[in-house]
C-alpha cells in the first residue's frame, strides 16, 4: 500500500516496489495519476490497484485497506507518503488552508498507521515506512504547515515504535528523511510566492527516495537519512540552531524560488486533485542528483564493518609480527 502514489516520491516508490516483486495498492485522489501509476505497475508484471482516497479522511483510508486485502491479499508493507502544503509566509495562510495541509500531511500518516497496525497486529508481521524529511528536525521559512506536520510525524513515529517494543511486536516501523526532491509538488501545491517554488538545492531525483524506502522496507532500519543535505540540516540544527535561524532567515526565501514568476492560472491540489497525470518527476531534471552516498553506506554497512574489522585485524597481526 502506497499513499500519495499518483505523483512524485509515491509514484516512484510504487514503481520500485513493483520492480521488487510487490503487488501495489495505489492511494491518492487524482484519477489520472492513479491510472498512470497502475499502468506502470502492470508494465512491471505486477498487479496495481488504484483506489481513489483522501488520506485526511480516516474512513476512506480504512475502506481502502479493506479493499486492498480483499483484492490483493494481506498487506505486507504500508508506505505513508501523501502530503500537500502551502508555500507562503505564515501570516498569509488562511486557517482552513493550514488545517487542510496538516490533515493530509500529518493525519494521513496517523490514519494510515491505524489501518496498517489493525491488520499487521493480528499476524504479528509487516513493515510500515513513513516518509519523513529533514524538515521534521529543522523548520524553514515559507513552509510552516509542512514543517509543523513533519515535526508531528516524527514524534508520532517515535511513540508508535516504543509501544511496539513494549508489546514485543515483530512489526517493523521505519522513517526515511528526505532532502529537496524533484517532484511535481512544486507545480501543484498552493503558493502565494511571487516566483515559482522550488526544492532547496541540492535536489535529488524521486528514484533516490524510492530506493531508500524500498531498502527501509527490507531492512527494517529505524531511520534513514537520504542525501548529505539531510544529514547536515539535522546535525547542524542540533549543534547551532541560532546560527541556522539567522542563515535561513537570510537565504530561505530566495533558495525556495526560481527566477520565473508564478503563473496566475496555476491550479493547486490543496482541496481538490489536479486533473492530470504528472508522473514522478518535477521540472528540475537538469539540476538533480541521481544517487545518495548515505543510502549506499546504509545498504552496505555490514560489509563495510566487516572490511574495517578485517583491516584492523591485518594491521594488528602485522604489528605483532614486527614486534616479535
Amino acid at each position: 500500500m502506497v499513499t500519495g502514489a499518483s505523483a512524485g516520491v509515491g509514484r516512484a516508490t510504487a514503481r520500485r516496489l513493483a520492480q521488487d516483486g510487490y503487488d501495489v495498492a495505489l492511494l491518492a485522489r487524482g484519477a489520472e495519476g492513479l491510472e498512470g501509476a497502475a499502468a506502470e505497475i502492470a508494465s512491471c508484471g505486477r498487479r496495481g490497484l488504484p483506489i481513489p482516497t483522501d488520506v485526511a479522511d480516516e474512513s476512506q483510508v480504512e475502506a481502502a485497506a479493506e479493499r486492498c486485502e480483499a483484492e490483493l491479499g494481506p498487506i505486507d508493507l504500508w508506505v505513508n507518503n501523501a502530503m500537500t502544503t502551502v508555500f507562503s509566509p505564515f501570516a498569509e495562510i488562511e486557517p482552513e488552508e493550514f488545517r487542510r495541509a496538516t490533515e493530509v500531511t500529518y493525519l494521513g500518516v496517523v490514519w494510515g498507521m491505524r489501518s496498517a497496525l489493525k491488520r499487521m497486529r493480528a499476524r504479528d508481521s509487516g513493515s510500515i515506512v513513513i516518509v519523513g524529511s529533514a524538515l521534521a528536525y529543522r523548520g524553514i521559512p515559507l513552509q510552516s504547515p509542512y514543517c509543523g506536520a513533519k515535526h508531528a510525524v516524527k514524534g508520532f513515529f517515535e511513540s508508535i515504535r516504543t509501544e511496539l517494543v513494549h508489546e514485543g511486536s515483530s512489526i517493523r516501523v521505519s522513517m526515511v528523511d528526505l532532502p529537496g526532491v524533484n517532484t511535481p509538488q512544486f507545480e501543484h501545491c498552493r503558493t502565494r510566492l511571487p516566483k515559482q517554488p522550488q526544492p532547496v538545492p541540492p535536489i535529488y531525483q524521486p528514484e533516490v527516495a524510492a530506493d531508500a524506502i524500498a531498502w527501509a522496507a527490507r531492512s527494517g532500519e529505524r531511520e534513514l537519512y537520504v542525501g548529505a543535505p539531510t544529514w547536515k540540516t539535522i546535525w547542524g540544527n542540533r549543534i547551532a540552531p541560532r546560527i541556522a535561524d539567522l542563515y535561513l532567515g537570510k537565504t530561505g526565501y530566495g533558495s525556495q524560488q526560481t527566477d520565473q514568476p508564478v503563473n496566475g492560472d496555476r491550479p493547486d491540489n490543496l482541496f481538490e486533485p489536479v486533473s492530470r497525470d504528472e508522473g514522478a518527476h518535477g521540472p528540475f531534471d537538469e539540476r538533480t542528483r541521481g544517487r545518495s552516498a548515505l543510502v549506499w553506506i546504509a545498504k552496505h554497512r555490514k560489509a563495510l564493518g566487516a572490511a574495517t574489522l578485517a583491516g584492523l585485524g591485518v594491521g594488528a597481526a602485522a604489528a605483532m609480527v614486527n614486534t616479535e
